[in-house]
Parts: C-alpha cells; structure tokens; sequence
C-alpha cells in the first residue's frame, strides 16, 4: 500500500512516538536521539524508553493486534492513544487530530465519542447492575436516563446478557463480566475501541469463547479495534494485522501469514516456533496463480496445447463471470481429439474441490488427500487459483520458516 493511500484509509496514524517515564523526560530524551539504549539511558537518568520513535497506521475497520513480552511497551503505547498516558514528542491523528497536542477538556470529548477502552481486570462498578454499568459512559456523556437506558439494553443483547441486565457483577462469572465491559465501551457506539489485554484474567476455555465472541461481533460492528496482548496465538486468531514490540520498538508490523512465513528476525522466530501453520494460514496464501480455461472459448485442441506448453495434467474452466464450473484431464482432452470432438463439455468434470481463499488450511487437509487440484475462489466466488498437496506440505513445514 502506498503511503497517501494508507493515510486516507488511516483511522489511527501514529508518527514518531516516544514516551519517557520520569521527572525530566526531556533530558532522558535527548540521549535516546542521540542513539543512547533503553538501558544506557536508564541508568544515566534513571528513566524509563516506554515507546521508543513508533510509527503505525491502524486502518477503518481493522482489528490491529499490538503484541510483546511484558515490558516491551504495548500497553504504554495504548494508553498513549487514549491519553492516560502523555506522549513525550512525536503525533497520534485520530480521524486526521492530533490528539497528542489537544487540552483534557477536547480529549474528553474524543474519549466520550470517538474511543472507548475496554480494561484487562474488566473495569466494572461492583455497586452498580449490569445495565447501569453498561450505560455509565452514556451517562457522563449526558444522555438522559430513558435514552440510555435503552441503548444499553440493546447493548446487552448483542453480546448476549440481556437477561443479567438487572444482576450485580459478582453474580456474573468472569467471561459474562468482561462482555459486560465490552457492552459498556459498545454502548457510546464509538468507533475505535482500545482493549488492553482484556481476556488474559479468564480460563482458557472462557477465553476462547471471548475471543470467539469479539470475531463475532467484529464482523457485524467493523469497529476499529487496537488490542494489546501477550499471547501469539491470541493475536493470530484475532488480529487482521499485528505489531509485535521490544523494547520500546516496533520489530515487525503483518498479517498473521507474513508473520508466520515471512519472520524478520530471530525474536520473531522465537514467538511462532510452536505455532500451529495450519491454524494460521489460509487457502488464498499458498494457493498458486494459473491461466484457466474459459468455457465457450476455447476448444478441446486449443486446451490441450496449453496444457502441454505449461505441463499441466489438469486444468480448470470457468464461465463468463470466471466462477470455476469444470476441470478437464490432458487424458481425456486427447481422447476427445482422437475421436473428433472439440467440445470441452463433453470431457469435463463437474464435480471438483472448491474452497475460498479466506478457509484454513486445517479445514480443507481432508480434500488435498483426492486426486485434483484444489479450485481456490475469492469472497465472490471468481477464480484466484490451484492448490495442492505439495503446496500445503511445503508450506506447513517447519523448515519454510528458515527460508
């Protein structure tokens, strides 16, 4: 993507961002432009590199997963896009703002409009019901009672609670508590929402019920998420890209497969060495690109010569629309030939492999053990291209990762 185009789609565009704990930040500051380490300059001034120079875009709509080892500096560079933390030079523009430079009292408004946060330990009233915390940001926002009482109870019953709505938070267990913190920051409909390791404090089965649940949601709300975690198969399962931090520094910024089969350097090798490839990866990433053929076009003799030029066995067609319909064997186009039929729709087969792109290759394994290639369709069903077995066991093996 080129630049003008990624600020256009830009939601969140942060540039040079650096956050220095301490009393004189400024002076800590100078010693890290002048190329000083985390370490020479906590030493030196004893103040904490939080977030050291970043620059990133978060796009419209994306699900952007932040990730690191404690003290790698997500959480700061979160609550640095929030304002709970000040930043110590560089931007962050939301919708074009720079809400790094705004007053309290504008950062406020944005935080009451435009961002809500959803919090690691849930973050809930224990003295107010389920509904009154899913309203509260409505209420300091000033709606009034009947308004936002009604927004929170349809709130509710998108993340399916409306029947707790008059329970307290301890009566809840701790899954159902962090949808209740996920229906407060849904509640102000605003568009980004920043989640600071929000599912680490559940049981594993309770948080992959909650992971399950914010995919969900996503695909029917599009909101634009920054969600912080510690856990890599947290962040492949969740995140349309991700950045993984050190120190302060953003090492690498991908989609789940880049990272997976195109790691930068050992730090990031050492995070997906026990990844599961099949879980992570799609169809449309290793499918490969090949020329169909196109029904009505071209002839069982034509066929067949493109077959021969590129040794291909098979070959698939597709229709005007270029939706697969049929795949034909180099086999049967010569015995076509042979007994003078050039019409490819008396040899074709209509019964063949069909996957999207989007499917994971741990759902299709069943389906590259047959004998024909795998037709590979995008979210339109047009044909993207040809998989096959051989395709998949390259792509699964550990040794690609060291390529």
């Amino acid at each position: 993507m080129k630049n003008s185009e990624a600020k256009t789609e830009a939601k969140i565009r942060i540039e040079n961002l650096t956050k220095i704990y301490g009393r004189k930040p400024h002076a800590a500051l100078k010693l890290f432009r002048e190329g000083k380490s985390k370490d020479y300059i906590l030493q030196a001034t004893n103040h904490i590199l939080g977030v050291a120079d970043v620059s990133v875009t978060v796009n419209q709509g994306e699900l952007f997963v932040v990730m690191g080892l404690s003290g790698s500096g997500k959480s700061t560079l979160v609550r640095c896009i929030n304002r709970l933390s000040h930043p110590t030079s560089g931007h962050i523009y939301i919708e074009g703002e720079d809400i790094a430079h705004v007053d309290e009292k504008r950062m406020q408004q944005i935080r009451q409009t435009k961002v809500s946060m959803v919090f690691q330990r849930f973050g809930l009233f224990p003295h107010r019901s389920v509904v009154e915390n899913v309203e509260y940001g409505l209420k300091i926002r000033g709606e009034d009672k009947a308004s936002r009482r009604q927004k929170a109870l349809s709130t509710l019953e998108v993340v399916g609670l409306t029947q707790w709505a008059d329970y307290f938070p301890d009566s809840l267990s701790g899954g159902m508590q962090q949808r209740v913190g996920l229906a407060r920051a849904l509640a102000t409909d605003a568009d980004i929402l920043l989640m600071d390791e929000p599912f680490s404090a559940l049981d594993p089965l309770i948080r992959r019920e909650i992971q399950n649940e914010l995919l969900r949601l996503q695909k029917e709300l599009h909101k634009t998420i920054v969600f912080i975690s510690h856990d890599i198969h947290e962040a492949l399962k969740l995140g349309d890209r991700i950045a993984v931090m050190k120190d302060g520094y953003i090492v690498q910024v991908g989609t789940p497969a880049q990272l997976v089969t195109q790691p930068q350097d050992d730090y990031i090798r050492a995070f997906i060495q026990d990844v599961n490839r099949a879980q992570v990866l799609k169809a449309g990433t290793i499918a490969h690109q090949t020329i169909p053929l196109i029904l009505g076009q071209d002839s069982a003799s034509s066929a067949l010569k493109q077959m021969q030029r590129h040794n291909l066995k098979y070959m698939y067609l597709v229709d005007i629309h270029s939706k697969p319909v049929g795949i034909v064997k180099q086999q049967s186009l010569e015995v076509a030939i042979r007994q003078g039929s050039e019409d490819i729709t008396q040899v074709m087969q209509t019964d063949f492999p069909l996957v999207k792109a989007s499917m994971k290759l741990e759902n299709i394994f069943h389906l590259l053990g047959q004998e024909l290639p795998v037709a590979v369709v995008d979210e339109d069903g047009k044909f993207f291209g040809v998989m096959e077995q051989s395709d998949l066991l390259a792509t699964i093996s550990n040794s690609s990762i060291n390529r």
